[in-house]
């Protein structure tokens, strides 16, 4: 009797590559995205985003292995996904953590030789340097040669490598002089015009002549060169910088170069550099930020809180009206309430917005004409925060109103029919029936919407961006902050004190561990909740 015989693959398809188009297919796109890769790792090692690269060339080599390798075939619908989780998801958290031990922000962009790289190409004239009138000339090759004229008028042509000499017309290729003195020509270069000279990315920072056998010269602005030289030495050793210039020594502190006589003296830019816990100790104990921080961190806990209330009010009281059996026009006036939960919220706050502006809003022009009064939604404190609780309140009762719904609907009549047959009114029956088996299932969506209020940043920013702002607060920060206003301000713009990644970081992972806890917290009050409805 035959038997099956299992197909065994020939040795020289390592891979398990069958010939075929979707194979072929499969490498070829392979191939793209590792060419896009390369060149993308490529350029994140150049910039000095070591750790990003790193990442990438973890997440190439999976997806490499992954999809040649036969073994892993059944993971391959999974790859995609988990490459990017790792490269948005995970990799920002751990690069978060980092920054926020960093002080990485304004003036602290950049790696330490891309600091020092910027500082060390400064120069300056010292007192004995002479200065000259300049013109350019490039090569077909791209090679640059300066034609100098001193203040007596003397020619001399300075190349790069070579020491800078005086030169007549006939000599090294030199042409007939114009009437300024500079030639018409020199043998296998061009003459550029002053708008070409002036706009060219890489004459500034070419040095002119041989500073073992002479000196150089190098172009300071569009008229004038000058025999530069260093304004600042660097001590690897010591870690200082000297400036050659004034004397001054700079040392390194928390990365940035700083003066020894003068501490606010300080060269840019700054580099990256690990700082500890001065993000947290600065966010926490800063006199200039914890006057405006005390305020920001109350409202944002009342904020959700009062939003949270309101809407789950609002929807409860509709919901249950709603519930009535002839309720009259009950499915025209649900439909109709529900149009702010169509509407997206963008949109609608934006038209809030226009319809609260003090002066020309349709809110108040109604107020004015009926009560002759003019309410200040924008500009005081206290109803800027009425104003983004009655805001959220149209965009949040939808919501809860049809939840609240379909939980009445589930909660057996049985218990209300009993309830009356004891006696209980129409309160007793809600504070003792409705509300405990109601909170059982829309307890949990409540501490939902209590977080995802605690950092609605689209209804705080669009609406007001967070003002009306705080007097004598050094920091940009306004009376209807919430944390993550207040960070995004810091981070992308500058709150007064220039662009703080770093601080805005480590504020980040206190709004994670505030939101942990409340998220926790969840967990022990829907079991709470459990408890109650089980005495019911």
């Amino acid at each position: 009797m035959a038997t099956l015989q299992p197909v065994r693959r020939q040795s020289g398809n390592p891979f398990g590559l069958e010939a075929n188009v979707p194979s072929m297919l499969r490498i070829l796109v392979l191939l793209a995205i590792d060419i896009s890769a390369i060149w993308f790792i490529s350029q994140a090692f150049t910039l000095g985003f070591t750790t990003l690269a790193a990442v990438l060339v973890v997440v190439l080599v999976m997806i490499n292995v992954v999809t040649l390798l036969e073994r892993f075939s059944p993971v391959r619908w999974m790859v995609a996904g988990l490459s990017f989780m790792i490269i948005f998801v995970i990799y920002p958290i751990f690069f978060t953590v980092y920054v926020a031990f960093t002080n990485y922000g304004d003036g602290h962009l950049v790696t330490r030789e891309q600091a020092l790289a910027q500082i060390l190409d400064r120069m300056y004239l010292p007192e004995t340097g002479r200065s000259y009138s300049w013109t350019a000339f490039r090569s077909p090759e791209g090679e640059y040669a300066l034609w100098l004229l001193d203040a007596e008028g003397n020619g001399f042509l300075a190349q790069p490598g070579r020491p800078i000499r005086a030169v007549q017309p006939g000599e090294e290729g030199v042409g007939e002089l114009d009437a300024n003195g500079i030639p018409l020509t020199i043998e296998g270069y061009n003459r550029l015009n002053t708008i070409q000279a002036s706009t060219d990315p890489n004459i500034r920072s070419i040095q002119f002549g041989d500073e073992e056998e002479g000196f150089t010269v190098q172009i300071r602005t569009n008229a004038e060169a000058g025999e530069l030289l260093p304004r600042y030495t660097y001590d690897e050793d010591a870690d200082t910088l000297l400036d050659n210039l004034t004397g001054v020594l700079y040392v390194n502190i928390d990365g940035t170069f700083t003066s020894t006589v003068n501490s606010s003296d300080q060269i840019r830019p700054g580099f990256r550099a690990f700082i500890g816990w001065e993000n947290f100790r600065q966010f926490f104990g800063n006199p200039a930020l914890r006057g405006p921080l005390v305020r920001i961190i109350i409202w944002n806990f009342a904020f959700p809180l009062l939003s949270v209330l309101s809407t789950f009010a609002l929807g409860l009281a509709i919901a249950i009206m709603f519930n009535q059996r002839d309720f009259p026009f009950k499915r025209i006036i649900r439909s109709l309430l529900l149009i702010p939960y169509t509407i997206p919220g963008l949109i609608t706050i934006i038209i809030w917005r226009g319809m609260m502006n003090p002066e020309l809003g349709v809110i108040n022009r109604t107020l004015t004409n009926l009560f002759n009064i003019s309410i200040p939604w924008t500009t005081d404190a206290n109803w800027a925060k009425v104003a983004i609780l009655l805001v959220n309140l149209w965009l949040g009762y939808p919501y809860f109103m049809l939840v609240c719904s379909g939980a009445l609907q589930a909660i057996p009549s049985d218990l209300y029919e009993a309830a009356e047959v004891d006696g209980a009114n129409i309160w007793q029956q809600f504070q003792r029936i409705t509300l405990p088996l109601l909170l059982v299932a829309v307890g949990p969506l409540l501490i939902a919407s209590y977080v995802f209020n605690f950092n609605n940043f689209n209804l705080i920013y669009l609406f007001i961006a967070g003002g009306p702002p705080i007097a004598n607060a050094t920091a940009q920060a306004g009376h209807t902050d919430i944390l993550i206003s207040y960070v995004y301000k810091m981070a992308f713009e500058g709150g007064g004190r220039g662009v703080q990644y770093g601080l805005a970081s480590a504020i980040t992972i206190v709004i994670f561990f505030v939101v942990g806890a409340i998220t926790l917290f969840q967990f022990r009050f829907t079991n709470m909740w459990e408890e109650v409805s089980e005495n019911v």
